[in-house]
């Protein structure tokens, strides 16, 4: 079903009228993806106080302009880990639908020994936290949704002692990084293709992938009178899929721009609204304030007449008033009052 984590790899089954007898998973939504949420589990039933713990970590959707980008992970006492082993995980890429699908329903049937949660990205945030003034990428966004997950897991009162991270970016520094923030867990270990080296990352893989799946089966549109109109041949998703742009280029609005599904920070689509849709600029405050304050230097014939006349006005009136008198300090400065401007 859906888009592939790999450029590479995809799938053209995005959206097909198969895909509704699909089963859904608990970590799904029944509401339109405005805002990004976490979905997580209770703790494993077996799991006693204290008892040391293995959790991965693993993403979906990444590198799609369509659709939520999702964060797994998964957790298990590592004395379990042999058990975890037995029970097939694989990279989610390398997975057929239905394959993803029966593990997942493998991990929901093991509430004794595994707990998992994920954190569901909308387009929306996602856009919007690349598009802010200070910079903040994707890398920078994969992090802080990584970080807080495992937070999330100790603050419940999981005793984490080992982790495996997908990289992205270099794992070199992510490691560091994360080994900072966490010091308290004996061994931190990211790598390059870990959903395929450890079956805990790969169990986490199957839980962000098959909620992404979900999510893009079942699509809400949230812009009223389209959900009957527009088209679910999504394509793969990838920018590189002409069947993606085709589908971006049709449904296009030239001043709106896209349903909330799309990822509009994208060069994709800025591409495709700079050539074909209407511009619109927005002044903003610091423009306003300027054009307020250049109208006070840039006065109108009409302006100028009214100003000379309330100059004879004030004159006029300052003259037929009587004399002040002169404070002490201005006469012994040598100062004089002025009655025009």
């Amino acid at each position: 079903m859906s888009f592939e984590d790999s450029d590479n790899e995809v799938d053209q089954k995005v959206g097909s009228p198969s895909d509704a007898t699909s089963t859904r998973p608990p970590s799904g939504t029944n509401a339109p993806l405005l805002k990004s949420y976490t979905y997580a589990t209770p703790l494993p039933t077996d799991l006693k106080p204290d008892q040391e713990c293995i959790l991965g970590v693993d993403e979906a959707g990444r590198g799609p302009v369509l659709g939520p980008m999702v964060y797994g992970i998964c957790y298990c006492p590592i004395d379990r880990q042999d058990e975890l082993k037995t029970m097939g995980f694989a990279d989610s890429k390398t997975l057929k639908e239905d394959e993803r699908d029966s593990l997942l329903d493998v991990i929901v049937s093991r509430p004794d020994m595994i707990g998992w949660s994920v954190r569901v990205l909308s387009p929306m945030d996602i856009s919007n936290s690349m598009l802010r003034q200070e910079k903040y990428n994707l890398n920078a966004l994969a992090h802080d949704t990584t970080i807080q997950l495992i937070r999330d897991t100790l603050d419940k009162g999981v005793n984490i002692r080992e982790v495996y991270v997908d990289t992205v970016g270099p794992p070199e520094t992510y490691q560091k990084k994360l080994e900072g923030l966490f010091p308290k867990i004996a061994k931190i270990t990211v790598a390059k293709k870990a959903d395929s080296k450890y079956p805990i990352v790969s169990a986490a893989s199957i839980c962000a992938k098959v909620t992404r799946d979900d999510v893009l089966r079942h699509w809400i549109f949230a812009e009223e009178g389209i959900k009957d109109t527009i088209s679910r041949e999504f394509g793969s998703g990838y920018p590189s899929d002409p069947k993606t742009v085709q589908w971006l280029k049709k449904n296009m609005d030239p001043v709106f721009g896209y349903p909330n599904i799309v990822r509009f920070s994208w060069g994709t689509c800025k591409t495709l609204l700079d050539a074909s849709g209407t511009a619109v600029r927005w002044p903003n405050e610091d423009e306003e304030d300027q054009r307020r304050i250049s109208t006070l230097f840039n006065r109108t014939e009409k302006d100028a007449s009214e100003l000379a006349e309330q100059k004879r006005q004030y004159s006029t009136f300052i003259a037929k008033t009587p004399p002040r008198p002169v404070p002490q300090l201005m006469q012994d400065m040598g100062l004089k009052s002025v009655i025009d401007f």
